[in-house]
């Protein structure tokens, strides 16, 4: 009998997810429930308290400039005077919420930071106005400096110096991929038939990219195992010694199997840019907030690391569209731009002389900059001033933070909701220092072993699909889930998400999923049985 989703195997996650979203919603009398979606459902509030009441601030400001017209007309605010006026306002308002936070963030910026507090200030009523095009448009020069001190704290422990670290701010880690990508093809740093290297499981549409049309990139898989805690073994990294290897891209902590590079793998890492100075290593650290003492590749391969950094997951900040892409200002990659052939730097040339006399002095973050506006546009490039300053209040609000209050609050909320779905599953799961937990796999046939022994085992790997498995589930039980497969795991598994729903629907997942194993442990029994009693052929 032909199998009814087979033509859905090929499709991303992110699109099977729709149908699967649209059987788990056919019964009107149940609840369905998406784990399928990394959106997290908490949220940071007092930063974006902060961002309102700045905002409030920020337009008396600028109805100074024109008081004497009727309400409703305001100018550009002025920094003359603006320290005096702000300590004003947070005398009037020293009540409301989120006022608190903006005076400590104004000490913070000027006595910690050592920022000029007029000129934070200035920058941050412009921005939230969102008066003027970002200038500069690769990040505004005092939100830099404050978002890469956040970024230097949180991914790369404080192993490199700040002054050492460029951002462009984008829309989001998606943002940076794309323009990334763009400007690594535009600048002859990769060409179609080149070799890509993945760190899997990854990101699905990671995958994706490389094999477009406008790229025509050659994947090699990178794979994680397993059996190691999703670490990547020394035989699948050594996989970068090949020259023809032009760029290392990973998740880190990885997604779906939320688990970070340990030492070991960062050492060797580290081994293998001593011999192969040239890789390039593109990193997506958005997990990294939450795992304990994270290290970005960065850190250990700063001048070969391209690090991309999304605010969505740990500030619950999806919608807002905030990212940067982080380079280091001795970076391989404008050294081999100043390699490129003659005839690839007068193409070079032609390309991007409007922006600058000198285009070999231009450095490959800003080109990218130019390449997000086809360079033409690039004096109206930038990410949107507000979305700026809620990136720069987000920063300050975990500089700030001295005891990591919001950060182990968030750790154990997604660590108390994996509990509780695996207690309802009946079987043990164990974390170690490297799990990072914001996703979690669910492979039917490890989890078959673990409750029923390892002949189920073999028969749940021999008798189902996993892409029918997961239609089965999203309608029979509501429930939705994205496969393993799709993120370029080896075995079929599904993920499931512990940042978007509550304990008491993780509760509800798990005790679901263990009644549908139940139901095919049944079917198993009856087939064993009936072939235990099977009649013996007459001689």
């Amino acid at each position: 009998m032909p199998n009814p989703y087979e033509k859905y195997a090929a499709l991303s996650p992110f699109e099977l997810k729709d149908a699967l979203i649209e059987l788990a919603s056919s019964k009107a009398d149940r609840l369905m429930l998406n784990a399928g979606r990394g959106n997290p459902n908490f949220l940071a509030t007092l930063p974006r308290r902060a961002f309102w009441r700045l905002g409030l601030f920020s337009v008396a400001e600028a109805e100074l400039s024109y008081s004497y017209l009727p309400h409703g007309i305001g100018g550009l605010p002025r920094i003359e005077g603006i320290e005096a006026r702000f300590d004003t306002f947070l005398s009037d308002n020293h009540d409301q919420p989120g006022v608190a936070f903006l005076s400590r963030a104004v000490s913070y910026v000027r006595d910690q930071l050592g920022l000029s507090a007029s000129a934070f200030l200035h920058e941050m009523v412009e921005g939230i106005l969102g008066v003027n095009y970002p200038e500069p448009p690769r990040m505004l020069k005092v939100s830099e400096k404050i978002t890469r001190e956040y970024i230097v704290k949180e991914m790369i422990g404080g192993l490199i110096s700040a002054e050492d670290v460029d951002l462009f701010a984008v829309e989001g880690g998606t943002a940076a991929m794309t323009y990334l990508f763009n400007t690594l093809r535009t600048n002859s740093l990769v060409k179609a038939g080149d070799k890509v290297a993945m760190g899997s499981p990854i990101f699905t549409p990671y995958i994706e990219i490389p094999q477009l049309e406008d790229y025509q990139l050659e994947t090699v898989m990178v794979h994680a195992s397993p059996d190691e805690n999703w670490q990547y073994p020394d035989s699948e990294l050594d996989k970068l010694l090949d020259p023809a290897v032009k760029v290392f891209f990973c998740v880190n902590p990885s997604n779906p199997a939320s688990v970070k590079m340990d030492q070991r793998s960062l050492d060797k890492m580290a081994a293998i840019i001593q011999q192969r100075p040239d890789l390039i290593i593109l990193t997506d650290d958005v997990y990294g907030t939450f795992a304990n003492d994270f290290q970005s590749l960065f850190a250990t391969c700063p001048q070969n690391t391209i690090l991309v950094y999304s605010f969505s997951k740990y500030f619950g900040a999806t919608g807002w569209r905030l990212g940067v892409i982080a380079t280091h200002r001795n970076n391989i990659i404008d050294g081999k731009i100043a390699q490129l052939s003659s005839a690839e730097k007068k193409r070079l040339n032609a390309r991007y002389f409007s922006l600058t006399p000198d285009v070999p002095a231009l450095r490959f973050l800003d080109r990218v900059v130019a390449d997000s506006r086809s360079v033409a546009l690039n004096h109206t490039a930038g990410l949107s001033t507000p979305q700026q300053v809620q990136m720069v209040l987000f920063s300050l609000f975990a500089l700030m933070d001295g005891d990591n209050g919001y950060k182990s609050a968030v750790k154990q909320l997604i660590r108390r909701r994996q509990a509780v779905l695996y207690r309802e599953l009946g079987i043990v799961h164990s974390d170690n220092e490297e799990s990072v937990d914001y996703y979690t796999l669910l492979d039917m046939e490890t989890i078959s072993r673990q409750i029923y022994g390892d002949k189920f085992a073999a028969w749940v790997k021999k008798n189902i699909v996993p892409t029918e498995l997961l239609f089965k589930i999203a309608e029979e039980t509501g429930i939705v889930m994205l496969p393993g497969t799709g993120f370029g795991t080896q075995k079929p598994a599904g993920r499931i998400s512990l940042a978007n729903l509550n304990e008491y629907e993780y509760a509800a997942i798990g005790k679901a999923l263990r009644g549908m194993l139940e139901q095919y442990f049944d079917i198993y029994s009856q087939g064993v049985k009936t072939k235990g009693t099977r009649k013996p052929k007459a001689k």
